[in-house]
């Protein structure tokens, strides 16, 4: 995998997700009778401190044929810091022109106790809901938990949600998990994403640790 030359050196610990990933995946717990869903999923990037990620998915058949369009998603992801004069926002107010993380020695500062990386990712689904997860990547590993949902008026309940994703062996596997008001999390949806545009290997991800 090579990392983009334009990239800001924050985005270096997620750098192992750019790209464009396909696969199959399983509703609910994978059982024998959960239905199959084609999921094609992006992460890019344009110079901003953050990777931007889109997701469409679509059920299928047990032989892979689309039946018809199920959901799309899409969000940010980030590490976790603190805001600086570097940062842009609100809306279309501009930041610095010096990024607030100007090499790896500054990226380095933000390690956690574990070796890794805090992270923040914003998600949005269609039906006006709003997902902000917190949570850590470490080498090809992310785990993270939402610390609030946001749901509008008519929207269908969700109070929660955990996922996790992980590189093996070249390709993305994914686990989400999610709980409504007063419930466990059961298991909500999983997949395993191949790349489609180029390949990357657990040795090229560490390397972005």
């Amino acid at each position: 995998m090579d990392i983009p030359t334009d990239l800001t050196p924050e985005l270096v610990p997620l750098s192992w997700l750019l790209g464009k990933w396909e696969g199959r995946g399983r509703l609910g717990a994978g059982e024998a009778d959960s239905e199959h869903f084609l999921q094609r999923v992006s992460f890019s990037q344009n110079g901003l401190p953050f990777v931007n990620y889109q997701s469409e998915s679509f059920l299928t058949d047990d032989e892979g044929n689309i039946l018809r369009p199920l959901s799309t998603e899409m969000g940010y992801w980030a590490l976790d810091r603190a805001t600086t004069e570097a940062d842009g926002g609100p809306g279309l107010i501009p930041g610095d022109v010096v990024p607030a993380l100007r090499n790896a020695d500054d990226v380095e500062k933000l390690r956690n106790d574990n070796g890794g990386f805090d992270i923040a990712v914003t998600i949005l689904h269609p039906g006006n809901i709003a997902e902000l997860y917190y949570g850590t990547i470490k080498g090809p590993q992310i785990e993270m938990s939402t610390d609030m949902v946001m749901r509008g008026a008519n929207s269908k309940p969700y109070a929660g949600a955990t996922r996790i994703f992980g590189l093996v062996n070249g390709d993305l596997y994914w686990r989400w998990d999610v709980t409504q008001e007063g419930s466990e999390l059961e298991p909500h949806a999983s997949a395993i994403l191949h790349r489609v545009d180029g390949e990357v290997t657990e040795d090229a991800a560490e390397n972005a640790e």
